[in-house]
This record gives C-alpha cells, structure tokens and sequence, in this order.
C-alpha cells in the first residue's frame, strides 16, 4: 500500500470528527464539554472512556490507551495506520490517489499471495455451499456438526463446511471457474499422481482458518470415519500466506473480545473454540492441535498480557503443556490453567452447562502454574522425598524464566508457603537455575568465581533498569510540560556580559532546549527526541508547536503521548475558593517551578547514569597507565558527584 501523501493526511484528520467515528463503536454520553462511555477495550461498569471533540482525542483512563480517529480505528479494529486513514476517508467522501503500480519482483509475489488467498475464498464458499445446500453434504456434514450442538448461525459465522468424498469435487469445480491447477496444489486443496488430480480434503467437514483480518489462509478437514489408520485431521500444508505456527485459530473472530477482557482462553481443538463462542465466551483461541509456539504466544501478547489455558483432564496432554506454560512464562505474561473434569473438554463442558455455570467453573478453578504443577506431580511423587525435590525443581525453573523480578519473587514466596520452606533456601536453588540459563546464553565454562559474576551482573541489570525507568520518567516529565506549555512566558535568571544576573522573560520550550543542548542532553526515548527535534527546528522557523501540532503525525506513538498531555481527568473545582476561601493554585500558576524541577530532574538523572558509565570504567581491568587512567576517571566522578548534590540541594533532596 503505497504512501497517502501529506496533504491529504491533513484533509482527512481535518475532516474527521472524532465523537462520530467512535460514536460508531462506544455510545457516549456528555460530560461538559467532554463525551464519556464505557472502555471499549476492557469491561468496567463505571465509565472512564473519555472523547474531547474540542482537541479530537480519546483517552482510556483505565488501560492508558489514547490518541486521535485514526488511533481509535488501529486499537478496535486493528487497521495499520493507512488502513485506518483509508477507512476515514471513505467515512468522510475524501478521494484518496492510487496506489502506485508495483514492481515486476513485487507484482510475482503479490500475485501468487493474492491467487492463493482468491483460491482459498472460492474453496470455503464451495464446502459452505456443499454443507448447506448438496444433499450429500446436509446428510452427512451438516448432520455432524448438528449432532455436535453447533447451531446454523454458529457454523456460518465460523464458514464452516464439507468436502464431498467423491475425489475431485472441489477440483473440477475450480479448474472449470478458471482457477490454476498450480495454485490449487499449492495451497494444498488438490494433490496430483499418476492417475491424476483429485481433493485433499475429499470426505472430510472443513474449518476455515482465518488470518487477523478475516481471509481464509488455510484449512483443517477432520474426517468422520472410525477408521484407526486414518488421520483424525489434516491440515493445509504451509504456503506463503500460510505458517500454523504463527497463527491462532479463531483469532479473527476473538480479537476484540481480549482486548475487552483483558484475557485470552488457549483451548486445544477448533470445536472448542466454536463451542465457547456459541456460548458466548468469545476471547477464545485455538492452537490447533500443535505444540504453542513463540511466534503465537508473541500472536496473542498484542492484544493481552493474560492467557488462561483450558484442558481437558488427559494425563499425558497436561505433562506436555509444561513446556508451553514455560513459553508463556518466558514472554513476561501471565498464566493461568483451568482443568476440566475428567471425561470433559472445553467443547463438551460448554454443551452440558450454562453460560454462566461455565464462567462460574472457569473463575473458580484457574490456578496459577506453580498450584497446576504441583497438583499434578505431587499425586505421582506420593511421599517419596527425591520425587517431591524434583518437583520442586521443576516449579522453580519455571520461575527462573520469568524476566520480571517482582513477579519472580512473588511466585517464589508463594511456593515457600506451599511447600512449607525456608525462602532463602529456594531463593538459593532459583539463583542457581538463572546462572544456568545466562552460563547457558553465554557459553563459557563452569567456575564458582564466573558463578559469582553472573549472579553480579544479573543483579546490576535489574538495578540499571531501575535507573532507566527513572530517566525514561523524567524524559516524559520535561516533555509533558512542553507540549503542554511550551508557548508559556515565564522568567528565569541569565549571566550577561557584565558577569551579572538578570532576569530574562522566555518561552517555556526554548528554555528546556537550551537547558538541554546546554548540557548536550539527548532523549533516549525516540519518540519524544523526535516532538523534542519538531520544536526545535519550529523555534528556527519562529513557529511555536502546541499539541494539535503533532495529532497528524504519522507515528501513533507520538500521538498517543499527546493525547496523554492532552487528556485531563479532574480539574480543580472553584468551590474551593468559592465556598472555603482556600486559594488551590494549579500547575500554570506555578508553571516556572514545574519547569526547572523537572529539568534538573533529567539533569539528575543523566549524572547518575554517567557516574555508573564511570564506574564500570574503573572496574574494567587496566593494563598500560592503570593507575593515571583510574585517578583521572576517579576525579570526573567526583566532579559529577558534586555536580548531583548541586542539584539536589536545588530539588530539596537530602
């Protein structure tokens, strides 16, 4: 998709009313001189969703989403940036030029995607029409996926379908609407021998798999037979739109629902994933029969950070989710598991039980990993002690990858409590397995003093990004308050040529560029170097940027940090002078305070990172001139430890 020119980026924001678009997706209320509603990405009863049309921005006060039209359109329907702006411009009549005409290398690959996406669609239309209106496909498909209990508008909604036994069915039907027989081999619907060509699919009812979007990638064809030597399932073979392990099946039709929720249900099977949503659970994915993958785990963290896994009660499935879980683990989200009585399935439970005896039985049997694997190992170690220390084991590498130190040690006290232990003991034992795994990452070999080191460098890491949460906090301080009030006039004190101070008046962002540039301060956060560079070069123009400057930028992290500045929840109410005499001066009151403790709040907190840059240098072995290096090192440390407690006497810190 080719570029949409500036010009016509700015006619679309410019036209869009942003209360309409999301009108469209959330009913709103007026608050003043804002609209209020529910959060359309998560479930709350009291609203915090807030729309001003006066600055066309929405802000989410309960998951800290935000930004303008276009944002709203890429957080619900997942549209990139131009497809949202695309979707405006059709809402508000704006002609948007034509693409560009693609390269020969990029119309090759375009159009094979594009043929076997076009073959896929015509074959799930031809098994849903099959299912629903060719005799053998009502008596035999249809009939099955009744007798499973799904009902019509569940088997449309989820394209469901069959593929006749005939033998070439679907192939004669496709090479007679013009379809290539290369195509169809490659997206696995035909196969070809010596005899000839005939359906891959041939006797089995068919689950589209669908892509984020919605297009049909692939297929899963389970036959009906009892036949021991006959594949249960069969899958599309992998294409170039194809990859199983990189897609979730149901995740077209669940997306919005995990955003709502929050939470994503991992089931096993495509019926189970049907089945839930006909009982109206619908932030629910399917891996499809294959082991989790990185890339799916990674699939669903972009809509949540919550997956509860539902199995059935079979022995030998649940030994094998272990590995899985770890993944889970590995990628920083949260896990729970949900165990199924024994005989039942995600499937078969929905159709015994209500819709709110189902999410009753969900809430009420999630377990976190560490009761999940002790309940299903302690029943197999008994009372045998070298069992029961392996299963201890087991937990506490499982913790070991979890890259959050806060939740490692919260998991760690409650595995204390469970086992009755002393924490330090496990403490010990968990320390021992991330050595393994950065001695493992690193490859070098074992020695109690490298042993040390790793565990020294694990804890430096932890508290460097300590550090670097603080001074990406005080990068997004200085640049709230120029965003916000960069325009400002307020007065600070400068040296003239006398030698003397004066008092000068100046725009608040011209202050805090020169504060910074000063000092040779660069923002680590790229984006707001980039807002930082906007003003900068603005100032060169004589032009002053206030926030709706940035709402049409093509990078929606800039937008949403503006709609962040942007977005107040409370304002200071009169009645406290009004009715209590009792003067409460707000931040523009008190603006030229506000700037410089949080200039010398960056300033602060680049001093501390350049005494650890010093640090290092003088732990680093030295071999020629040690000693003259580690004194002049030495001596710029402590210029900057002066330099630090300049300033904390500036910010009242002791």
């Amino acid at each position: 998709m080719s570029r949409i020119p500036e010009y016509i980026v700015d006619e679309i924001l410019q036209a869009t009313r942003i209360e309409e678009v999301i009108g469209d997706f959330v009913q709103l209320k007026r608050a003043g001189s804002n609209l209020k509603g529910l959060s359309p990405f998560t479930e709350e009863r009291t609203p915090s969703f807030m729309v001003s049309p006066a600055k066309q921005i929405f802000k989410c006060f309960s998951t800290g989403k935000g930004g303008n039209a276009a944002s709203f359109l890429m957080e619900v329907e997942h549209f990139t940036y131009p497809e949202a702006l695309r979707w405006l411009a059709n809402k508000y009549g704006i002609e948007v030029p034509e693409d560009k005409p693609p390269t020969p290398e990029e119309l090759a690959q375009t159009n094979e995607r594009d043929a076997l996406f076009i073959v896929n669609e015509f074959a799930q239309k031809h098994f849903s029409d099959t299912l629903h209106n060719h005799e053998m496909g009502q008596a035999i498909g249809l009939s099955y996926f009744i007798e499973r209990g799904f009902r019509e508008e569940t088997i449309r909604k989820f394209q469901l379908g069959y593929c006749l036994e005939t033998g070439k069915d679907l192939t004669d039907a496709a090479l007679k609407a013009g379809y290539n027989l290369d195509y169809l081999e490659k997206s696995g619907l035909t196969k070809t021998n010596e005899r000839g060509s005939f359906d891959f699919f041939r006797g089995r009812v068919m689950f589209p798999i669908h892509s984020i979007s919605g297009r049909v990638l692939g297929f899963g064809g389970r036959t009906l037979k009892a036949d021991k030597n006959i594949a249960k399932y069969f899958n599309s073979p992998e294409s170039i739109i194809y990859n199983k392990s990189q897609i979730l099946y149901g995740i077209h039709f669940a997306k919005n629902a995990i955003v709502k929720y929050d939470n994503c249900f991992l089931v096993e099977g495509y019926t189970d994933v049907i089945s839930l949503h006909q009982t109206g659970i619908e932030n629910v994915v399917a891996s499809s029969g294959t082991s989790l993958t990185q890339d799916q785990i990674r699939l669903i963290k972009r809509y949540t950070n919550n997956i509860t896994i539902l199995y059935d009660g079979d022995a030998a499935g649940i030994k094998a989710s272990f590995r899985g879980i770890d993944l889970i683990l590995t990628e920083g989200l949260n896990v729970k598991v949900v165990l199924f009585p024994d005989g039942d399935d995600p499937d078969s439970y929905a159709k015994k039980v209500s819709t709110q005896e189902l999410t009753d039985y969900i809430t009420n049997n999630s377990k976190d990993f560490i009761s999940f694997k002790s309940n299903v190992l302690l029943s197999e170690s008994g009372n045998d002690p070298i069992k029961k220390a392996d299963l201890i084991k087991g937990i506490l590498q499982s913790i070991a990858v979890i890259p959050d130190a806060i939740s490692r040690t919260l998991f760690l006290k409650e595995c204390a409590l469970l086992f009755d232990m002393e924490e330090h003991i496990l403490t010990g034992e968990l320390n021992k397995f991330r050595i393994e795994k950065l001695r493992g990452d690193q490859g070098a070999p074992i020695t109690l003093e490298r042993d040390k080191k790793i565990e020294h460098q694990s804890l430096e890491t932890e508290r460097h990004e300590q550090k670097r949460d603080l001074l990406n906090d005080a990068e997004k301080e200085v640049m709230r308050i120029m965003v916000k009030y960069g325009r400002h006039i307020i007065e600070t004190q400068q040296i003239n040529d006398k030698n003397e101070t004066e008092a000068i008046e100046t725009t608040v962002a011209e202050l805090i560029i020169h504060e910074l540039e000063k000092d040779d301060i660069e923002l680590q956060s790229p984006v707001l170097q980039k807002i930082f560079n906007k003003f900068k070069s603005g100032i060169k123009q004589s032009k002053l940027y206030g926030p709706k400057s940035f709402l049409n930028d093509e990078d929606q992290r800039v937008v949403a940090f503006i709609a962040d500045v942007e977005s107040v929840e409370y304002t200071i109410s009169n009645n406290w002078f009004n009715r209590y005499k009792i003067e409460v001066k707000s931040e523009e009151q008190k603006l030229q305070k506000a700037v410089l403790y949080a200039i010398y709040e960056l300033k602060r907190m680049f001093i501390e990172r350049e005494i650890d840059r010093l640090d290092s240098r003088i732990q680093m072995p030295q071999s020629e001139n040690a000693e003259e290096l580690t004194d002049m090192l030495l001596s710029e440390k402590i210029n900057f430890l002066k330099v630090r407690k300049a300033i904390d006497s500036v910010l009242g810190r002791i």
